[in-house]
């Protein structure tokens, strides 16, 4: 079998993956609060964290692996979206919960095994709560209860900061009601206007933090294999994720609680700059897809940094990755993939998720001609399925106006006027049309930017 190795946040260190059961290997990974379209760097760790499941799914087959990658449904962000635009916040997440399925479906990744919404669950997290406050972890105070941090040793763990450091370093919320500036809320009351639960503690809602532990404890039990999301989550909330979740199910003397891995991919740049409003580089892939980027570029951008270097999103790059995958499609049309990917785009991406080095990889095959390598291989990475195929144009017969080039070029060789064949390349380039002229006779081939309309000019 195949042995994974991934870098473990909690230890700073490549560690070989042993799944608590290989029969039953587990992810949650945090998803959407979903009040708006997902941006670009919301679509970073939906790639990264689906070429993990496609690779965990190769080696342990796709019946022992159960993806779990939740929707926040409700937050402050989005009541206060259902404040500035007077619509329902129901009708908010639906839609917008359905905005994000469809980007990522475009991006060509796979729906999670279960993908729970925190208003489905929010029994699980009362009981959660009751649990830390019996045993001494949690306090009401003032219709919030807040988790005692200084009653959890190991707080701090996973980001490498000492409380202290924390509450100089962070916006901690002021409240006469915390006995630490660093305990966090688990419940919050809820006005009149406002979603809101019956609970031990009055009409309220969750915070943030313990949707996703009891979510997690609920679809994958007390332990399980593999939690992952973007490094801003790091702290405070996968640090907070981590203290109530191991209050609340203490694991056995000796044995790691809750998550056994802690996955994070590093954040997205625009043209070497933070993605930003006020910068007029911030778009959403929504904006992207709509602008004719096909969603397979956008994910072949993405796998071309490693997930744990940030990523730095330019033109050019999506450029270079259209001309890539339409020589790669133009290559596979029709071509039955092997039966298995090939072995070293495997230990590749086995080798802490390095899909830089099975892109690479994935070029030598199409170099040495082996398409049916290349399909089986590519497939691993999300990558020349058909689902994602409909944007290429791989197929367009560009016979006839190769057999016209070929022609002006016969009778240029004989009369060394080469006008004619400048102008016809030039035609077919402007359209997007990659011209090979070679000894051998001239090749076609649907490049970046093709446009199958302005052919019509080319004569």
């Amino acid at each position: 079998m195949t042995t994974i190795r991934l870098t473990n946040t909690r230890t700073r260190r490549k560690e070989e993956f042993r799944p608590l059961d290989p029969n039953n290997v587990r992810m949650y990974v945090c998803g959407p609060t979903v009040y708006d379209r997902a941006h670009l760097g919301n679509a970073r760790p939906v790639v990264v964290f689906d070429v993990l499941y496609r690779l965990l799914r190769h080696v342990y087959g796709p019946d022992h692996v159960t993806y779990v990658r939740n929707f926040t449904d409700v937050d402050d962000k989005i009541i206060a979206r259902s404040e500035q635009t007077g619509r329902p916040i129901d009708r908010i997440t639906s839609e917008t919960t359905q905005w994000f399925l469809d980007d990522m479906g475009a991006l060509g990744a796979l729906e999670p095994d279960a993908m729970p919404r925190a208003t489905q669950y929010i029994p699980q997290m009362i009981d959660m709560i009751e649990t830390l406050i019996a045993r001494g972890h949690a306090y009401a105070a003032e219709g919030h209860v807040l988790f005692a941090v200084e009653s959890y040793s190991e707080y701090g763990q996973l980001s490498g900061r000492s409380v202290e450091d924390m509450i100089a370093g962070a916006r901690v919320e002021v409240a006469p009601y915390k006995r630490n500036p660093m305990d966090f809320v688990l419940w919050k009351p809820s006005a009149p206007d406002q979603p809101g639960w019956d609970s031990p503690w009055g009409r309220g809602r969750p915070g943030w933090h313990i949707e996703c532990s009891a979510m997690s404890h609920e679809l994958l039990g007390d332990r399980f294999d593999i939690h992952g999301g973007g490094n801003d989550l790091m702290f405070p909330h996968h640090e907070n994720e981590i203290a109530q979740s191991c209050c609340a199910h203490p694991a056995p003397q000796g044995q790691q609680c809750f998550a056994q891995v802690w996955l994070h991919n590093e954040m997205l740049q625009v043209e070497g700059r933070k993605m930003s409003k006020s910068l007029g580089n911030f778009f959403t892939v929504h904006d992207l897809l709509e602008r004719g980027v096909p969603g397979e570029v956008i994910r072949f951008v993405f796998l071309s940094t490693h997930y744990r270097k940030p990523m730095d999103w330019t033109e050019k790059k999506a450029r270079e990755a259209e001309a890539v995958l339409r020589r790669w499609r133009a290559m596979a049309e029709g071509v039955t993939p092997a039966e298995a990917p090939d072995p070293a785009v495997v230990a590749a991406l086995a080798d802490d998720l390095n899909t830089p080095g099975a892109i690479s990889e994935l070029h030598r095959l199409a170099n040495a001609g082996d398409a049916a390598g290349l399909k089986a291989s590519a497939a691993l990475l999300g990558l020349l399925g058909e689902e994602t195929g409909a944007w290429a144009t791989a197929n367009v017969d560009l016979s006839a106006h190769a057999a016209r080039l070929s022609e002006l070029r016969a009778s240029a060789m004989e009369t060394k006027d080469f006008s004619e064949v400048d102008r016809m390349k030039a035609a077919l380039i402007a359209a997007g049309v990659e011209v090979r002229m070679s000894k051998d006779g001239v090749e076609l081939v649907p490049g970046a930017g093709f446009d199958p309309s302005k052919l019509e000019a080319v004569e």
